[in-house]
């Protein structure tokens, strides 16, 4: 199976080819909650912000085509469930948390991020049993804290530029768990397929979550708080 392949199936009929439909679907989602906070809180929370909120929504976008791979496929075998809980665990933690942590602080990012992060890993990692599982929960756990850490102490340092670099790397790792689900995938059976509807409903809570943290949650010293 040749990365061509794999390309051309995005354009097809299958799963596969909904994946970008999963992503768009997401980014609208989220843009819909901003609009309506927009209108509820403090209108200056997109100036102070809307650049680590923008990047928060293009994250979760990129998350959810694998969730939707997963979710109609469920059974993987042990190491592609491992790969997958350790991958989803990492990845969401590190980004939610280092969105976080560079407008709130390290504990509020870590803690949010972990949050996220095991949420996540837990739930795609259960496709192969414990070991996808436990896998799930690490990763979330250490990807958290990795994230808010890394935006913390880079915040006199170039952090925006960091963070579109952190963003572009992350969505390599998870254009190739994507392939690599699709590669263990060709020959199996294909669950219920569940829609968009799950895509949407978790956008929604994540940037809403996402959102109010940055806004009322607690905040180090270094933020005023």
């Amino acid at each position: 199976m040749t990365l061509k392949e794999f390309y051309q199936s995005l354009n097809g009929e299958e799963l596969e080819g909904s994946l970008l439909n999963s992503a768009i679907y997401s980014i609208i989602s989220s843009i819909i909650v901003i609009i309506i906070l927009y209108f509820i809180l403090p209108n200056n929370f997109l100036n102070e912000y809307g650049f680590y909120l923008f990047f928060a929504i293009l994250s979760y976008a990129l998350i959810m085509p694998g969730i939707r791979q997963i979710k109609t496929y469920k059974n993987f075998a042990c190491m592609s469930g491992m790969m997958i809980g350790m991958t989803f665990g990492m990845i969401s933690g590190f980004l939610s948390g280092f969105f976080v942590g560079a407008t709130n602080g390290m504990f509020t990012g870590a803690v949010f991020g972990i949050i996220i992060g095991i949420f996540i890993g837990i739930w795609m990692g259960l496709c192969c049993g414990v070991m996808g599982y436990l896998e799930g929960i690490m990763a979330g756990f250490m990807g958290g804290i990795m994230g808010a850490m890394t935006s913390v102490m880079m915040l006199n340092d170039h952090l925006k530029i960091f963070t579109s670099l952190t963003f572009i790397i992350c969505a390599m790792m998870l254009f190739g768990l994507n392939y690599m689900i699709y590669n263990e995938t060709r020959q199996m059976e294909k669950n219920k397929n569940e829609g968009q509807k799950i895509i949407v409903l978790l956008s929604v809570l994540f940037t809403l979550f996402t959102v109010l943290i940055m806004v009322y949650g607690p905040r180090s010293f270094l933020f005023g708080g």
